[in-house]
Order: structure tokens, then sequence, then C-alpha cells
């Protein structure tokens, strides 16, 4: 089993670890913290000017946490309203509760897929956190404190159980996306991008839902073999097939249409199209 329990790229805190010292060690208590931390860019229904706005592509949880440190400096778990908490959305929500788990030693990882309890009629994309408490993983929302959630219809689906359902002709993918008014991010393609990124974020890339790499792309494309060979390993894992586990990790670091080289592009929400160099954490300027 891969060590979910040490931090990765985009996990690790840095210089803000100590802040994570007092948290509670439980899941729960955790997951309190972290939303009294992060606030919806959309959900919330606050207008946030552009430089705050910008705190969405933070992207690595070092800088999520400076967000937080330029407005306050009492402990994590001190009351912030929301309008001056870190804007962000349900990767952040998560890579925040996954850091902090980790930095207890708790074995942790988030997970990309859909969520069927958001809206009985839209199948909202979602990002959120899985913990292994001793003798299984536990799945739970921390934006909107739903715990143990089940991996299955009517719970949280992840991304590859989507995709090969759509392969099969079971569901139709039309309302699996971001929002049903927002138009155009939804369908098979989409659902098809989120199964690397469920692949990346397993494997420890824990990156933006709009950051664009390999073959990640705004069209179905013509490799759908490789989806389907992804997700099958993807749900193989989840059913405890350490062999299949390590066959898909040999498959994202080899493959590198799947796994991000030194720069990805950015096509962010706020309006900004642009590329990041990951060694340097930087956007590109040419």
């Amino acid at each position: 089993m891969i060590d979910y329990t040490g931090q990765t790229r985009f996990s690790d805190p840095r210089a803000h670890a100590p802040l994570f010292d007092p948290l509670p060690a439980d899941p729960g208590g955790i997951g309190e913290v972290i939303r009294n931390l992060v606030v919806h860019y959309r959900a919330a229904g606050i207008d946030f000017p552009p430089d705050r706005l910008a705190e969405i592509d933070s992207r690595w949880a070092d800088r999520l946490l400076d967000a937080d440190r330029r407005r306050f400096d009492t402990p994590l778990a001190e009351p912030r309203p929301p309008e001056r908490r870190i804007v962000g959305c349900c990767r952040d929500f998560t890579l925040l509760t996954v850091a902090a788990l980790r930095h207890n030693g708790i074995p942790a990882r988030s997970r990309i897929g859909f969520a069927d309890y958001l809206d009985p009629h839209w199948h909202y994309d979602h990002v959120i956190t899985e913990y292994w408490d001793g003798a299984r993983w536990v799945a739970d929302d921390t934006q909107v404190d739903a715990t143990d959630l089940r991996l299955t219809p009517g719970g949280f689906r992840p991304a590859a159980q989507v995709w090969s359902a759509y392969r099969r002709g079971e569901l139709d993918p039309a309302t699996f996306g971001v929002a049903p008014a927002v138009a155009g991010l939804h369908g098979d393609w989409f659902v098809r991008n989120y199964v690397i990124y469920e692949a990346a974020h397993r494997l420890g890339d824990e990156l933006l839902l709009w950051d664009i790499w390999g073959n990640v792309s705004l069209e179905l494309g013509d490799d759908l073999a490789l989806i389907d060979e992804v997700a099958d390993l993807l749900q193989s894992a989840d059913a405890g097939d350490t062999r299949a586990e390590e066959k898909l990790a040999g498959l994202y670091a080899d493959d590198p249409r799947l796994h991000p080289g030194d720069r990805i592009r950015c096509v962010s929400p706020r309006g900004r199209d642009y590329q990041v160099d990951l060694r340097q954490r930087a956007a590109v300027t040419t």
C-alpha cells in the first residue's frame, strides 16, 4: 500500500506545519476546523474581489495557509467570518483536511468523483477525503460535514465508477458536471477527465480541477481504451487488489498522458488561462 501518511508536494504545509499541532486528532474535529478556514468561491454567495478570488488557484497547502496567515495570527481553530476565510472549493477543503490528517499520522487521500447527495437531479463534481481507520477506508465530505459516505449510487461515486457505468450504457453523463447553471462543463468528456484526475490525486498529484496536462482535454478524444484501463485499475484497487494498485502506479508514472510534467496549463474560473511551472511553483511569464 502507498504510504498515505506522508505529505505530497501539494499537501505539505511546509513552514505552517506547527499550526496543525493543536488540532484535534480525530477526523471529525479536524473537519470542523477546516470548515472554519475555507469558504467556497461560488457556493457561499459572496462576491469576492479579484485579489481574493485569486486564492482559488493557490494549489499548494502552504499557499492556502499563507492566505489565512495574511489575515489572522490566531490558531486555526479560532473563528473566522466567512468573508475572511480562504477562498477555495471542495478540493481545498479536502487538501487541507488530508494534510492535517497526515500530520497526525492518519493515512489519508483525496477522492475525485461525483456527489449524488447534494441535489436529487444533478451529480455534482466533487472532491472528498478518505482516511484509514485501522480497518477500512472511510469517506468524509469536510465541506458539508457528511461522514462515512458510501462509494455507491446515492452517495459519492468515484469518477472511475461513473465512467465504467457510462461505457456500459447504464447512465447518461449529461447530468454529471459542475452545475446545471454552468453551461458546457458536464458530459462524457468531463467524466473522462475526472478519471485522470482521480488517478492523479490517488497517486499524490492533488492538482486543481481546472488544471490541464497530458491527455486531459476539453473533448472526449480517442484514447478511450486508456481511460477504460485506468478506471478498471482504480476500481480493482478500491476492492483491495494490491496488484492493480501497483499496476496503476506504474502506468501513471510511465505514461505522460496521465501524469503532469514540469508545466501544466491552468484554466481558472476567475477568467485566467496561463501556464504554471510546478517545480518553481510559479506562473510562467513570457
